[in-house]
């Protein structure tokens, strides 16, 4: 489970065709209750949103499931709101990328509007609040994702790269964008992977993600022993297992080049490594 100052999240993994498990949420909701009774707080349960997370065909079969909790019935929902981050049941987050690049368009929109009266300086100053903030916000979750939702955030930096040195919609984007030393959103998402997995390695991260990642230690002395690789396990479906932390981190790390996995620090790596995603990507 998860607290946050206003909401509870709880989580139960269980098979298909064991939906008595569910009943463990009815009992801790109604534990969750009585402490708050007794502290002099309210539970909404109005509020209180199912999701249900796994393979379309077991989705299906327990998309009309209800509970009953404080004498609300509460059902499935399509789409929940995790601190901003909008998740459905595939994790696909096509809905998010969608309010995303809705919100981000209608800021860039103004922005346009006034760039006239602004220097270049400060119209970048907004751009980034406005419209850079809202791409990077928890953009490591978007690892992985096909490159058809990826492409519709990239248009967004397209578009603000155009606002920002007053090009013309035909004008090659990729100039601009290394002028302004932004990286692509692809490269963005992978930045902040490789920083979470050197956080990982490092002590400097939760440990639940440390615990994702494991050293490579091969079985006799070779070279590659002391490169700092990461094991990458193996996956049953590239779709979804690809996308997880404990795949996708290590194969990440593992092609950095041995220069750049070996820095000491983290001010260090996150300098390396954005001059080597730079390079990468304009290269």
């Amino acid at each position: 489970f998860h607290c946050y100052a206003d909401d509870t999240q709880l989580y139960i993994s269980f098979k298909p065709g064991d939906i008595a498990q569910l009943t463990r949420i009815t009992q801790c909701v109604k534990e969750i209750r009585d402490w708050m009774t007794h502290n002099f707080l309210l539970l909404n349960s109005d509020k209180t949103e199912i999701l249900l997370i796994g393979p379309k065909t077991s989705i299906q079969k327990l998309q009309h499931l209800n509970l009953h909790l404080d004498g609300c019935s509460v059902t499935t929902s399509l789409t929940v709101k995790d601190l901003g981050v909008i998740l459905d049941s595939s994790l696909s987050f096509k809905y998010y990328i969608n309010q995303v690049t809705k919100t981000a368009v209608f800021h860039l929109r103004n922005i346009s509007k006034l760039r006239n009266m602004l220097s270049i300086s400060d119209a970048e100053k907004l751009v980034h609040a406005f419209m850079t903030s809202r791409i990077d916000y928890c953009n490591a979750l978007l690892g992985g994702c096909p490159a058809s939702l990826i492409n519709k955030l990239q248009l967004v930096q397209n578009a603000a790269a155009r606002v920002l040195t007053r090009s013309r919609k035909y004008d090659h984007i990729t100039p601009m964008l290394s002028s302004l030393h932004w990286l692509p959103v692809k490269f963005l998402i992978d930045y902040k992977l490789l920083l979470l997995t050197y956080k990982a390695l490092n002590g400097l991260a939760p440990m639940y993600l440390s615990s994702l990642l494991t050293r490579y230690n091969p079985p006799r002395s070779l070279r590659s022993q002391t490169s700092g690789l990461l094991v990458v396990p193996r996956i049953a479906k590239s779709t979804k297992g690809g996308r997880a932390f404990s795949h996708l981190a290590p194969k990440l790390w593992n092609s950095l080049p041995d220069s750049v996995r070996g820095l000491d620090t983290l001010s260090q790596f996150r300098c390396r490594l954005k001059t080597y995603l730079f390079s990468k990507a304009y290269t």
